[in-house]
């Protein structure tokens, strides 16, 4: 909100037309991100037979040769597929961050919805990236398509694509003022009027209609009071700066890859070698396997040994970056959250020994918020989705925003990039970035 008020729409017009455009993307999200949940789990039914209950525990009672084999067939599967794909739909837009940043909000409809249905499939076989690629990516594609037929001025199309690609995520995570605020905080950086209330919208309505087929409760389940403590407290002030470096180096670690990941024909064969890979590591760490939600949920509920939620992570950006190295496209909420979930977890263990009053699972749920909102560089959205996300954390909210808050700062001051500005191509001529972007070429 600008003040004193503001009454005018900035560069987009709010028109009659605009807002009937945003609920049809909403609507479009919504049964988009329905559509994605649907091949994620029929593939994780097939794979592994998950039914109920935690993927995790599902993939835990395979064979280890059934889990490798499983990410074997998905890198043999999924590589020739992106390959193909990019080929025959080359120089069509797919990314949805750079059609809203350095674009007029275009995206190509049919290059997007295969590139979803490619990711979801390889994730329901044990790929390490996230599950909320496809729907943001298919919300912002059906709000470019829609404002198309509409003729929306570019300003328009373009706050409505990544209207879209918020309502997508709030959609399959049940996370509506999460997902609102993802929007205007990371797609559009504005909190004004005019961006925050479309934003609403439009994740309100893409929540709604994923009640068709997903769940209106919370994503993370059975997660107990935790109640502030003087260890507590302390812990967050001496953690969020951690995290904060933490996330520098994860950024990095996918600015990197993304920049150099495989192309031409060796990315035929290169998702076959990194899923391979990552099915043999997950012989011994299960945990690994899928976007990390089970990992992050575990974390959440006190569960693990300090070495073992140290080993998750150290070693999930270290997979979900070998994954991306390879070509393949998904996305990062969810390794990125689980990696600060499992870190914050591990820590406040360690620190329990030498203050007791810092529990396990509260600090897991403050690493989490801490570390996304850092990686994002968006620290009121990762409040949101936390406490969306478990329906808890409230009691704690305080060190929470502690950690988060000075886990942010920590990352804006040393590089100022965010996961996502981290796998944009080079773009010396993106406003606010000085031209020092790292990145790759667009996800297909």
């Amino acid at each position: 909100m600008e003040q004193p008020n503001v009454t005018g729409d900035i560069h987009a017009p709010l028109t009659l037309r605009f807002w009937v455009i945003l609920v049809l993307t909403g609507i479009a999200a919504g049964l988009f991100g329905d559509l994605m949940m649907v091949v994620l789990f029929t593939t994780e039914h097939v794979a592994f037979g998950f039914h109920s209950g935690s993927f995790q525990a599902a993939v835990t009672r395979d064979s280890p040769a059934r889990r490798v084999i499983s990410l074997a067939v998905a890198g043999a599967m999924g590589g020739p597929a992106w390959f193909l794909l990019r080929r025959f739909t080359k120089g069509e837009p797919a990314e949805i961050d750079e059609a809203v940043w350095n674009d007029e909000g275009r995206l190509s409809f049919r290059r997007c919805l295969g590139t979803s249905v490619i990711s979801e499939l390889v994730i329901g076989m044990g790929a390490s990236i996230g599950r909320e690629a496809a729907p943001k990516l298919l919300g912002g594609a059906a709000g470019s398509w829609l404002s198309d037929r509409a003729k929306l001025t570019p300003a328009q199309r373009t706050l409505i694509v990544a209207c879209g690609g918020g309502a997508g995520l709030a959609a399959v995570y049940n996370v509506p003022l999460g997902g609102a605020l993802f929007t205007a905080e990371i797609m559009i950086g504005s909190l004004a009027l005019p961006a925050v209330l479309p934003a609403l919208v439009s994740a309100v309505i893409a929540t709604l209609t994923a009640w068709i087929y997903l769940p209106d409760h919370a994503t993370y389940l059975n997660i107990g009071a935790h109640h502030d403590t003087a260890s507590l407290i302390a812990w967050a002030v001496l953690v969020g700066p951690l995290l904060g470096v933490g996330s520098v180096v994860y950024i990095r670690l996918i600015a990197w890859v993304s920049h150099h990941r495989a192309r031409g024909r060796l990315a035929l064969i290169a998702p076959l070698i990194a899923f391979t890979t990552l099915g043999v590591i997950g012989i011994a760490y299960p945990q690994l396997f899928g976007n990390g939600k089970d990992m992050a949920h575990a974390a959440f509920l006190g569960g693990g040994t300090i070495a073992l939620l140290l080993a998750l992570a150290a070693l999930k950006p270290i997979v979900t970056s070998l994954c991306l190295s390879s070509g393949a496209s998904g996305g990062l909420f969810t390794p990125v959250m689980s990696t600060g979930a499992v870190l914050g977890a591990g820590l406040g263990l360690a620190w329990s020994h030498l203050w007791p009053g810092a529990s396990g699972s509260a600090c897991a749920l403050i690493g989490a918020a801490a570390m996304i909102g850092a990686a994002m560089q968006a620290p009121l959205a990762a409040l949101a989705l936390v406490l969306e996300l478990t329906h808890s954390g409230f009691s704690v909210v305080v060190p929470m925003v502690i950690a988060t808050a000075s886990a942010t700062i920590v990352t804006r001051y040393i590089d100022g990039y965010s996961i996502y500005t981290g796998r944009l191509p080079e773009a010396p001529d993106l406003p606010g970035h000085g031209g020092r972007l790292l990145g790759s070429e667009p996800a297909a």
